[in-house]
């Protein structure tokens, strides 16, 4: 019998009498690397461009097309991280491990994630130790505790896993409707503790940790609907067990539907997202608010806007990656978290070099104004972004290799 290249699997057999499964599987590893690589652009974006310290990308008040598609085009980023980080998790189970092992690799992974991102992240983002400000909670953040989730998760059924995940992901913008009183600074109450836990799990906002002065967190990304997105992309790891057809049959049927609905659900503007779209001062601007969804926390149509073509990405990436570009996309998926942490160093120093070289202010500690001056054009930000994914793409490649070669414990954290 043919065995299918993918996944390593006979066709027609069961999983349990097919071959072993191959340590890596190409499809994932390629989407994976794309939104890695897109993702440096954003972070690129956030120390080179005028406008990263004065306005969001997104306002359609302030910003042009060419900065809204620039930051629209990150949005694949998270989701499709998030949603595949659950896939190798179910990955790694289907290869030999057992519920138990797995359930400690997820909920040690999480705390040491969680860990990263005050710590090493954290440096990378602003180059300071003034812990008054304890950081930023972000992606890593988020990934770290959908995993101590997804520690308990497996001990259920798969298909209850996987309601879970679907669940939480149509259902919690009913909740948009609670929403607690930001923080205003020192001269204001600190919210209370049921306010700061409402906002670790379903609204943006900064507090202290304790009484002020206590050290401060800004919750960029709330738990809800995270934990779901990765619950339900480990329920779909299971798609890669099937045979080669049957798998490309569901990829572009849940590609197109998802993609479908998010058309759908927008335009009767009703549910789904908090920020309705509305005709505009022309056309494009009328379709760049159709597609202005809500990342913070990720809005059902924002989710339902980004995993739809990630699924048609991985139909499309069942074909054999041939070419050099291809290749080295492949390379920064198969180290996904050594790759995020070192382009938070290569955009910052990036950033800092463009702007001493032209005599340029660099920005103040975070919350202050940012300088006069500051910044360049989006040519220079391509440029900028160009030139960090070569630099750390020898990087990547030597560490790639080092986790083919090698089965250290600790080489599974990196």
């Amino acid at each position: 019998s043919t065995v299918d290249p993918t996944t390593g699997r006979i066709p027609g057999e069961p999983y349990l009498h097919a071959a072993a499964p191959k340590a890596r599987i190409d499809s994932v590893d390629l989407l994976r690397g794309i939104v890695m690589v897109i993702m440096l652009l954003d972070h690129t974006r956030d120390f080179t461009h005028w406008g990263a310290l004065q306005f969001d990308p997104t306002d359609l008040t302030r910003t042009s097309t060419a900065l809204f598609l620039t930051r629209w085009i990150t949005h694949f980023c998270a989701p499709a991280f998030v949603f595949l980080a659950g896939t190798s998790a179910f990955l790694q189970l289907s290869r030999g491990k057992t519920r138990a092992e797995l359930s400690k690799f997820l909920w040690t992974r999480g705390l040491w994630l969680i860990l990263l991102e005050f710590t090493v992240v954290r440096f990378g983002v602003f180059l300071n130790l003034d812990y008054s400000f304890l950081g930023v909670a972000q992606v890593i953040w988020v990934l770290g505790w959908s995993m101590i989730a997804l520690a308990a998760l497996i001990y259920l059924p798969l298909k209850a896993v996987g309601a879970f995940g679907v669940v939480m992901m149509l259902v919690h913008n009913v909740f948009d409707v609670f929403q607690v009183a930001q923080w205003q600074g020192p001269a204001s109450a600190v919210p209370s503790p049921a306010a700061k836990l409402w906002m670790v799990l379903h609204q943006q906002g900064a507090f202290p940790i304790g009484d002020f002065p206590s050290p401060i967190v800004f919750v960029l990304y709330p738990l809800i609907p995270w934990v779901g997105v990765m619950a339900a992309g480990y329920a779909f790891g299971a798609v890669y067990q099937m045979e080669a057809e049957r798998r490309r049959r569901i990829l572009i049927r849940l590609g197109l539907g998802l993609s479908a609905t998010f058309i759908a659900l927008r335009a009767l503007n009703f549910y789904g997202d908090s920020s309705r779209w509305s005709l505009q001062k022309s056309g494009v601007f009328t379709a760049l608010s159709f597609l202005n969804v809500t990342k913070y926390p990720p809005s059902l149509l924002f989710l339902l806007m980004t995993l739809g073509p990630a699924m048609l990405g991985l139909y499309w990436f069942e074909r054999p990656i041939r070419g050099v570009i291809g290749r080295a996309l492949i390379t920064f998926g198969r180290v996904p978290l050594f790759f995020y942490v070192l382009q938070w160093y290569t955009a910052h120093f990036i950033g800092i070099g463009l702007h001493l070289a032209s005599g340029r202010p660099l920005p103040g500690p975070p919350g202050s104004a940012p300088p006069a001056n500051f910044g360049f054009g989006l040519g220079v930000t391509y440029a900028a972004w160009i030139a960090g994914t070569l630099l750390l793409y020898p990087l990547c490649r030597w560490f790639a290799g080092v986790k083919a070669r090698r089965r250290d414990w600790w080489l599974s954290y990196l």
